[in-house]
């Protein structure tokens, strides 16, 4: 197993391995280790099955529920399909993390590329610990002990555009909120890490919606610095698995009229935090 180094801050390319013929202990380890350390790694030229890839889910925690919004792939419900072309564009060009409105959000996410454009669709993530470390000591200060409520943000208009409003009304009570650290610290590696996202952070608790605005919008211009980035090409069957809890990442929509079409697994839990 090879690992290439991508930036000095988040990313790394492996090598030299198969993730379709199910992971010994030590491989296992080994990539987990790297998912940890690099918080974003890549593999080219892996076939994954729908079942295989469940495989590679659960090497690492339980797989998520069937997602409130996305459809999953045919006879594989925990499986998100993410099929996007000029009829049906995507809603992921946006920096997020993976459902924050949560109590518990998710571990990691393993994406898998079916089938791509031969230009476009990249993907960006962001390391919230390396834009922690560039913060001014006043500012890690002022963050310190802060809270702030997330809810599902603009799946909003999903519901919207199948039931209207009242539609919208019942998705608020039933997907829910949640209430996070605005910095929090990472349970295995023990980094700190910015933890709001443009998404689904709605307000920071105990603040004005006017100064809550204010640190909101100044920390999402603060993680867009490209020295925090690594921006990934795919090809056909290649597959990025990150960590969710302290990266955030951006889908970029730039590939219309043509089709993208991708399977994702989510984990819930990390069987090492446990």
């Amino acid at each position: 197993m090879k690992i290439d180094v991508i930036t000095p801050n988040i990313g790394a390319e492996i090598s030299d391995i198969s993730l379709n013929k199910g992971l010994n202990n030590d491989i296992g380890e080994q990539i987990y280790n790297a998912l940890i350390k690099y918080q974003v790694i890549f593999f080219r030229d892996q076939e994954l099955t729908p079942d295989t890839h469940m495989q590679l889910a659960e090497t690492f925690g339980d797989p998520e529920p069937p997602h409130p919004i996305y459809p999953h792939v045919d006879g594989h419900d925990k499986i998100v399909l993410l099929k996007n072309d000029e009829d049906a564009p995507p809603d992921t060009n946006d920096w997020h993390k993976d459902m924050t409105f949560r109590t518990n959000p998710p571990f990691a996410s393993i994406l898998y590329a079916v089938s791509v454009p031969n230009a476009g669709g990249d993907t960006l993530w962001s390391s919230m610990s390396a834009a922690y470390s560039k913060l001014h000591d006043s500012m890690k200060e002022q963050l310190d002990g802060l809270e702030a409520i997330n809810d599902m943000g603009s799946f909003r208009n999903n519901y919207y555009s199948t039931g209207g409003i009242d539609s919208v009304n019942n998705a608020l009570k039933s997907v829910g909120s949640a209430v996070h650290k605005v910095i929090e610290t990472h349970p295995i590696s023990g980094l700190k890490y910015i933890n709001v996202n443009q998404s689904f952070t709605r307000n920071i608790i105990g603040e004005s919606q006017g100064e809550s605005d204010h640190i909101l919008q100044f920390l999402y211009h603060h993680i867009y610095k490209p020295e925090f980035q690594v921006r990934f090409r795919w090809r056909n069957h290649s597959v990025a698995i990150w960590d969710n809890r302290i990266t955030q990442h951006y889908a970029v929509a730039d590939y219309l009229p043509n089709n993208r079409h991708m399977h994702r697994v989510t984990v819930i839990n990390d069987k090492k935090a446990l």
